[in-house]
């Protein structure tokens, strides 16, 4: 990425949760959220394909009340760090047997922003303290996440 998309994304974070991050940080975080979008992909097309549809839509995706809170959150921070461009480039990644419909393509670097505003507040929920998450800090947050998505 870009050194303007590093310092975007530093930024996100600190504005986000406080924390800081490095730029050796940012591939973690961009296949963590690839990953991410991709596991809530493959529930939509689960979710079409159950309907006897080729494509998914924007409510086949599952969003729960939390993500969507984390979205209306980024929604808020984009306004000012504009990094929703970045997010669009992430979260690029095909899925299988149904096509994406127009809303959700449109929807998915939302969601992924919403994961990200997620994703930066567990790792104050895991240790309050953490200014500058560690590798050990990255990989709990992970564990989180792969629980719950």
């Amino acid at each position: 990425m870009a050194v303007m998309g590093v310092s975007k994304f530093q930024r996100f974070f600190r504005s986000t949760a406080g924390l800081n991050v490095d730029k050796n940080d940012l591939k973690r975080y961009n296949d963590f959220v690839n990953d991410k979008i991709y596991d809530l992909c493959i529930i939509g097309r689960n979710a079409a394909k159950a309907n006897g549809r080729d494509v998914m839509s924007v409510a086949d995706l599952p969003v729960t009340k939390g993500l969507q809170e984390c979205v209306h959150a980024f929604q808020k921070v984009e306004e000012e760090i504009e990094v929703k461009p970045l997010l669009e480039h992430i979260t690029a990644r095909p899925v299988l047997e149904v096509e994406l419909g127009e809303g959700v393509l449109e929807r998915l670097p939302l969601v992924a922003g919403g994961i990200s505003v997620a994703l930066a507040r567990s790792f104050k929920i895991v240790d309050p303290a953490v200014k500058n998450p560690a590798t050990e800090e990255w990989e709990r947050a992970f564990e989180l996440f792969h629980l719950l998505l």
